[in-house]
């Protein structure tokens, strides 16, 4: 299958080619303003000790509140299970355009963590993916999939962004609502109103990938309280190309790609990461390559762009997230064209990623999966990923494993890449997969 490049300018291809404060007035109710400051406590243990207070607009009391994960981290990426209660949801259709929202597996009661002798956790917005929050009141993000996930009592909420990236999937008490479109410049965007008056659980996730340009987050609006956000347990990075960005997956070919038609909310990795209750952190970019970008591009491939904290922007990433799971799904666009990287070249190009990967996570599983190739290309390449592996291995990680996570396609999206529904397929089998080798 070939793969695009840079949405921004891309070039269609057949599938015979080859395939997501302060406080603000609402009228007469109340509102949480939700300033970013108290950080939740990161996987190592360690927190940001930072905090303010903001008024809730109760009694003139105040509640610290604050974000979820340390400046420049993107603190914990949540499990999208919720398990709230949705009859207070008015209007709402609880379907994606695809369909329902998939189960995740995990308890539907954990909504606060067990009792650790330690204090509870603080109201929080809890981001999700990598972002920057030195500015609490200007969250800076940008890889497929970021954004918030918060808890609060009340009737209603919206979310003040500043965004390019077009679309965001929007989950309200477990349950799909249809996408959020945006526009640049600050905006107010209602994400759900006229709730029963009980807990709620809103996920905001970006549906499109990074070369769109950043999403800033300036706040979130709330008519109740403020509550601390749903614990995590387990956390998973992909990292990939357009497949795993969801490049048309809601199209079918023939089609172009488009905004309208990328959602990653139903990618294979968020799809595997729902069903195992996990938390989930891309960092993919349609056309990159582990050498060759798609075509004839060599410039930036993955590696090289691989510790932006932006997928736009060239600062750093500080790595103070860390999962207990890294998935490689690269390959497809190395051998999507003539002038494929010979073994002697790729080879040794992937494994000097899985060594920077071990690097900047020393206690993750680190599993390779074949990239979308067919015939006899794609066991050549599943062999190249073995043998690197297998060099890692050698050398004293035996923490690196090589899957095939792929299936039979059903249906193509536009310009050959997988359906939604060849998506789940593959979230499915990489779901079983993690949990053969982690006992999850």
């Amino acid at each position: 299958m070939n793969d695009a490049g840079d949405p921004a300018g891309f070039v269609g291809r057949s599938g015979a080619d080859i395939v997501a404060a302060m406080l603000r007035p609402l009228g007469p109710v109340v509102v949480a303003a939700l300033l970013c400051a108290r950080c939740y406590t990161s996987p190592d243990g360690s927190a940001d000790a930072t905090s303010s207070a903001a008024s809730t607009g109760k009694d003139n009391t105040s509640a610290p509140i604050g974000e979820s994960g340390p400046t420049g981290d993107p603190g914990s990426p949540s499990d999208p299970a919720t398990g709230e209660d949705s009859s207070g949801a008015v209007g709402s259709t609880g379907q994606d355009s695809t369909g329902p929202a998939p189960t995740t597996g995990a308890d539907p009661t954990a909504t606060t963590a067990t009792t650790t002798g330690e204090p509870p956790p603080e109201p929080a917005i809890h981001y999700v993916g990598r972002h920057d929050a030195s500015d609490p009141n200007h969250v800076r993000m940008g890889w497929s999939g970021v954004g918030a996930v918060f808890r609060f009592n009340g009737t209603g909420a919206s979310v003040r962004l500043d965004d390019n990236a077009k679309y965001f999937t929007v989950v309200l008490d477990g349950l799909v609502q249809p996408p959020l479109a945006t526009t640049p410049g600050e905006q107010s965007y209602p994400l759900a109103q006229a709730l029963a008056p009980v807990e709620h659980t809103i996920e905001l996730y970006r549906r499109t990938e990074g070369s769109f340009g950043p999403t800033v987050l300036l706040g979130v609006d709330i008519e109740g309280e403020l509550l601390a956000p749903p614990p995590v347990q387990r956390r998973i990075e992909i990292i990939g190309d357009s497949i795993t960005c969801g490049y048309g997956n809601e199209g079918t070919d023939p089609c172009n790609f488009s905004a309208e038609t990328e959602n990653h909310y139903l990618t294979y990795g968020a799809v595997a990461a729902r069903a195992l209750g996990a938390e989930l952190s891309t960092v993919a970019w349609s056309g990159k390559g582990v050498v060759n970008n798609y075509g004839d591009d060599v410039n930036e491939p993955m590696p090289q762009i691989y510790d932006r904290l932006l997928a736009s922007d060239g600062a750093p990433w500080t790595f103070t997230w860390q999962p207990d799971v890294v998935v490689i799904n690269l390959g497809t666009n190395d051998f999507s064209t003539d002038g494929d990287p010979p073994e002697n070249v790729f080879v040794p190009a992937y494994v000097q990623f899985l060594a920077h990967l071990r690097e900047v996570y020393p206690d993750a599983f680190i599993l390779a999966i074949a990239p979308s190739l067919f015939g006899t290309e794609a066991d050549m390449v599943a062999g190249y990923l073995q043998s690197a592996v297998d060099t890692r291995n050698m050398a004293g990680d035996p923490e690196v494993a090589f899957a095939d996570v792929n299936v039979q396609w059903i249906g193509a999206g536009c310009n050959g890449h997988p359906s939604v529904a060849t998506h789940a397929g593959m979230g499915a089998k990489l779901a079983e997969t993690l949990q053969a080798q982690l006992g999850w």
